[in-house]
């Protein structure tokens, strides 16, 4: 393997890896660091926007104690009618400047010459440019060193005329010592980051504390779910003290459950019933056997003994068989032959199949109107035909049986109709269940193995269909619908 090939497939296990971690971190945590992250960035951001609304402040504070010392000066050099009255200047700025001990000041006439500056007055170039001076002066930071140490100044510089005429604008700078300042927003600085720290790993906590009562109904869920068993498959979930945004899982889950109990319920009478069936055939050929050979007999009795058996591995054959398709159907493994069937066609030999039946109880078939859907025709004639066995079974000596066939709009309707007694209303209900029978005492008397109805209802059902079935004194409804 290349060594290409190699790191790809390290760092491809290496986001693997983190993915997993990813994944294996509880939403608490999740939802705490997040809230964390939001809320110490929101106390960040606050932070930052008060420290710069104090430093504008201390700014505006110092500009207007800078520009009213440029108005003083500019009132003090419009009086100055001569160049002679120029030379009390100094003085008079020195006066103005009592009790000012962190204000700086510089005077420079049109040729830069020093008119008038304080002892400790250290204007950087950018200040004192004349070209770069505004009317609206841009006050400028800089520091200076000083016996005491490094001290930031804050300056302005404007251009101000003199009462001399023909005399160009001198330039006067003022600055202002802002180490108070300085030193009170390193101090509140450090003051506030502690806060915004604090403020976070307290807004964190209860972030946390938060999440975890908001999350508490998934815990009840999970708690309620881990009470689910096998023999529990009817507890759900209480919808009333869950939250809206978990109201729909709590009902999926909830319906899931209701699934889950019905499947079970389904597999329980299916397994119950199965055994119930097979115990009969498999205890008449357990019987038989061990009577065929507690005595010695001759071939043709062994025949007879045999051709009972098979009797009975053709009905167990029959039902396994009838079983599997039922399985099938009921988890949509059925796969249709869609094709066009002619159901008068396929009613008209079913006719002629049964024919030998009908005459042996002196029964007449009838037919009327015609039909065609589309569909799988075997199994369309499969599910006829255990309508039409049960009929005939069902109904009186010299009886009549009816089809009919008719069509509204897109649905083709099939009715079969027997003479027979009426079905009791409790019945009704589960006539198509499996190994159901209106009549116990029938239950042995050939007629199968009560799955005829239930393999008709999962045939139409794979159609798209639906049959129905009513049962008065005058005989018994099956009504079949098919798109």
């Amino acid at each position: 393997m290349s060594n290409i090939g190699a790191v790809r497939i390290y760092v491809s296990f290496s986001n693997y890896r983190q993915a997993m971690k990813y994944r294996n971190i509880s939403i608490t945590l999740r939802l705490t660091v997040l809230f964390a992250c939001v809320s110490t960035t929101v106390l960040l951001v606050l932070g930052l926007l008060i420290g710069d609304t104090v430093e504008s402040h201390f700014v505006e504070q110092d500009m207007e104690l800078m520009t009213g010392k440029l108005h003083l000066v500019a009132h003090l050099l419009e009086k100055m009618q001569n160049p002679a009255e120029l030379d009390a200047l100094p003085n008079l700025l020195s006066d103005s400047l009592v009790g000012h001990h962190g204000l700086s000041m510089l005077v420079l006439d049109p040729g830069n010459r020093t008119l008038f500056t304080t002892n400790d007055a250290q204007f950087p170039l950018a200040v004192l440019n004349r070209t770069s001076i505004r009317k609206n002066p841009i006050p400028e930071t800089w520091q200076q060193t000083t016996s005491a140490g490094v001290q930031p100044l804050r300056g302005i510089a404007a251009l101000l005329p003199s009462g001399v005429p023909g005399m160009p604008p001198l330039l006067v700078a003022v600055a202002v010592d802002i180490s108070h300042h300085d030193h009170f927003m390193a101090s509140f600085r450090k003051t506030l980051w502690v806060f915004v720290s604090a403020a976070a790993a307290i807004v964190s906590f209860l972030g946390w504390t938060m999440v975890r009562h908001g999350l508490a109904p998934l815990k009840a869920i999970r708690q309620g779910a881990a009470k689910v068993t096998a023999h529990r498959l009817n507890y759900r979930l209480s919808l009333e003290s869950i939250p809206v945004e978990l109201a729909e899982l709590a009902e999926a889950l909830n319906n899931m459950l209701a699934r889950l109990e019905e499947s079970f319920q389904r597999l329980k009478d299916f397994s119950s019933d199965l055994a119930h069936e097979l115990r009969t055939p498999v205890s008449n050929l357990m019987t038989q056997t061990q009577v065929a050979l507690a005595h010695a007999r001759n071939n043709d009795e062994y025949r007879e003994i045999l051709a009972s058996n098979v009797e009975e591995y053709e009905r167990l054959a029959r039902m396994i068989g009838d079983m599997l398709f039922l399985a099938q159907a009921e988890n949509g493994m059925i796969v249709l032959n869609r094709e066009p069937v002619d159901l008068t066609n396929e009613i008209g030999d079913l006719f002629d199949f049964f024919d030998a039946l009908a005459e042996e109880k002196h029964l007449k078939l009838s037919l009327l109107g015609q039909g065609e859907v589309v569909g799988d025709k075997l199994m369309l004639r499969r599910a006829l035909a255990n309508l039409l066995s049960n009929a005939i079974r069902h109904s009186p000596v010299g009886g009549r049986i009816q089809a009919s066939l008719s069509k509204t709009g897109d649905t083709t309707m099939i009715m079969i109709k027997n003479e027979g007694e009426a079905i009791p209303t409790e019945h009704l209900p589960h006539i198509f269940d499996r190994f159901y029978r209106t009549d116990p005492s029938r239950h042995r008397n050939g007629e199968g193995a009560g799955l005829g109805l239930s393999i008709t209802r999962s045939i139409i059902c794979a159609h798209g269909g639906e049959i129905n079935v009513q049962s008065t004194v005058e005989g018994t409804y099956f009504e079949v619908r098919l798109k």
